[in-house]
């Protein structure tokens, strides 16, 4: 197993084990409307970006219900006849929303969905009393700390690691929130141990899919180059001390760094 499986592994165990915390305003609110949902008997959905927290919030206000992907219709009407209780999970995915919406409206079932961008107003009225929005983290910084100390934890835990995490330098991820967050952590902390045959596994894992073409070898050389002189540039500061150093005349490294220009590598002159 490379260090690249290692990490895909620890992140999908743990989407799902983090408890909704809360910092920062939006968050505290939509943890309040979460509480009330709990005592209510009513239908609600919670719209927000990818890894915003959106499944956590709603395992939270119905714990014991079961989880289903609205891309799989059948069991989820199976489980919509057979549960009291059920969380839809990207109702986006949902293959004929009217025929959800009677089936719904048939069983009574207390439904906590999450999506549902692809509808409009009135079609989600139909199924939903509450409509609660989750912001993307890039909106809640406080939850981002938050969440840091959270995931520094759980890696600390999954990976058997004891080291302190160094924030100085750390620019979080937040693509994909916490998801792209937690990735990071993740990485970080194996980056501090891995050798030549984990960089290798990486390499050979990322590139298996992706060679076919008749061009391959100049296609994927940035991949050992951008890496190559990014840390040339940390490391050495000025492009005469860091051709010196690749053993490249400044011209072939001036090219080199013009021929990755959308990588921005920026390096003084001296």
């Amino acid at each position: 197993m490379t260090i690249a499986d290692v990490v895909e592994a620890a992140v999908i165990t743990a989407v799902d084990v983090t408890n909704f915390l809360t910092a920062s305003n939006a968050s505290i609110e939509a943890f309040k409307t979460a509480n009330l949902l709990k005592g209510l008997g009513v239908n609600a959905i919670i719209f927000g970006e990818r890894g915003t927290g959106k499944l956590t919030l709603a395992r939270y206000i119905l714990p014991h219900a079961p989880i289903i992907d609205a891309g799989h219709f059948d069991e989820l009407l199976d489980a919509l006849e057979s549960h009291s209780d059920v969380i839809i999970h990207r109702l986006d995915n949902v293959a004929n929303l009217k025929r959800l919406i009677e089936t719904i409206q048939k069983t009574r079932t207390r439904v906590i969905a999450t999506g549902g961008f692809r509808y409009s107003q009135d079609q989600l009225d139909e199924i939903f009393t509450i409509r609660l929005a989750l912001p993307p983290l890039s909106e809640r910084i406080e939850d981002v700390e938050v969440l840091i100390d959270a995931f520094v934890k759980e890696a600390r835990q999954t990976l058997g690691k004891s080291e302190p995490f160094d924030l100085s330098g750390f620019i979080p991820d937040l693509s994909e929130n916490a998801i792209s967050l937690r990735r990071q952590v993740y990485l970080h902390y194996l980056f501090d141990s891995i050798n030549e045959n984990d960089l290798m596994g990486i390499m050979e894992h990322y590139l298996i899919d992706k060679l076919g073409s008749n061009n391959d070898y100049r296609q994927f050389l940035h991949l050992y180059e951008v890496p190559l002189i990014r840390a040339g540039i940390k490391r050495y500061k000025s492009q005469l001390q860091l051709s010196e150093r690749l053993g490249l005349n400044r011209n072939t490294l001036r090219k080199k760094i013009a021929d990755h220009s959308e990588y921005q590598l920026e390096i003084k002159e001296n």
